[in-house]
C-alpha cells in the first residue's frame, strides 16, 4: 500500500493544528483584511469576521500561500510519501485544488484531488472519509465513487441578507442583485456539484419565512430525513439560525441539526444575516464534527 497524506483547508472550518491531531494536513485560506493578511482559523475567527463586518472593514479571501503550500509538499516528499489525496475547498469557490495538483506534481507526488462542490461540514467529511476507507484497504477509485455518492445529492443552500454585500465581493452575478433590490426578491441561492461549486440562484421569493420553506421543500426533494446530516450555519445571527434550525426539525420528523458560524471563506461574501443549510446523506457513516476541539 502506498504511503498517502490527506491534505484539506481551513474551508473545513478548522485549523491546522485540530487537523494534524488527526493526521491529516491543512493550510489555511488567507483573508485580507483591509490590507493586512491574516490566515484563516490561525489568526483570525469567525467572530472577528462578524465583528469586521458590523464595523464595514473591507475584507477579501484567497487560496492559501502557494509558498505555504510548496513547503508542505516538499516536506511530505522528504517524510517518504508516495502522494496525496487532496479534499479542499471547492474549485468554484477557490483556486487551492489547481494550486495543491501543480504543488504534488513539482514534488512528484501522485495527486489524487476530490471536489466536493461546497465546503465545511461536507468537506470535513469527505477528507476524514477517505482516510478512514483507504486506511481500511480500499482503493482509490472505490474511495472516489463512495465521495461522488455522498456528494451528488448534497446541498448548500443560502439566504443572504444583503444581496449587494455578495455583488461587491464579485460572488453573485449584477443582474441577481439587481432583482433583489428593485423587486424585494429574495433569491435563495446555492452551491453544490451541479452547479459546479458555483453560487447559483435556485429560486426567487418575497418573504424571509417564504424563503425558509422553500428551502425545506428542497431538502425533502434531495430525499433527506433520518440519518440524513444537516447543518444550519450562520453569520451573526444565532437565535435566527436556532429558529430556523427548530423549523427544519419539525418540518422533516427524525433529523437533527447542528448550528455553526458559516465558513470564513463564505461569510466574507455573503455578510452580516446570512443563513445557510447545508445537507448530505453521510450513507450511514457517523459524522464528527465537533467544534469545542477546534
Amino acid at each position: 500500500m502506498k504511503k498517502l497524506a490527506f491534505v484539506t483547508d481551513s474551508g473545513s472550518g478548522f485549523s491546522t493544528e485540530y487537523w494534524s491531531r488527526e493526521g491529516i494536513y491543512s493550510v489555511p485560506l488567507q483573508l485580507d483584511i483591509d490590507g493586512t493578511t491574516a490566515g484563516d482559523y490561525e489568526t483570525v475567527q469567525p467572530s472577528d469576521i462578524v465583528e469586521n463586518l458590523k464595523k464595514q472593514i473591507p475584507m477579501k479571501t484567497s487560496l492559501p500561500s502557494l509558498g505555504a503550500i510548496e513547503d508542505l509538499f516538499e516536506d511530505l516528499k522528504a517524510r517518504g510519501y508516495d502522494g496525496v489525496f487532496c479534499v479542499p475547498i471547492c474549485r468554484g469557490l477557490s483556486g487551492t485544488l489547481n494550486a495543491m495538483e501543480l504543488a504534488a506534481r513539482n514534488q512528484d507526488l501522485e495527486f489524487t484531488g476530490f471536489d466536493t462542490g461546497s465546503t465545511a461540514v461536507l468537506q470535513a467529511y469527505c477528507i476524514r472519509k477517505a482516510k478512514k476507507l483507504y486506511e481500511e484497504g480500499k482503493d482509490i477509485p472505490d474511495i472516489l465513487a463512495f465521495l461522488d455518492k455522498v456528494c451528488e445529492k448534497a446541498d448548500t443552500i443560502l439566504l443572504v441578507d444583503d444581496l449587494q454585500h455578495m455583488k461587491r465581493g464579485g460572488r453573485l452575478t449584477a443582474a441577481a442583485a439587481l432583482l433583489g433590490g428593485l423587486l424585494k426578491i429574495k433569491p435563495v441561492l446555492h452551491v453544490n456539484c451541479q452547479t459546479d461549486g458555483k453560487v447559483d440562484v435556485l429560486g426567487k421569493v418575497r418573504t424571509v419565512s417564504k424563503a425558509q420553506g422553500f428551502v425545506i421543500d428542497r431538502l425533502k426533494s434531495l430525499g433527506a430525513g433520518p440519518g440524513w446530516d444537516i447543518t444550519i450555519a450562520h453569520v451573526g445571527v444565532p437565535e435566527p439560525a436556532e429558529a430556523y434550525a427548530q423549523r427544519i426539525r419539525e418540518a422533516i420528523p427524525g433529523i437533527t441539526t447542528r448550528i455553526i458560524d458559516l465558513v470564513s471563506a463564505v461569510a466574507v461574501h455573503t455578510g452580516l444575516g446570512c443563513l445557510a443549510v447545508q445537507a448530505f446523506d453521510p450513507q450511514g457513516q457517523p459524522i464528527e464534527y465537533d467544534l469545542t476541539q477546534a
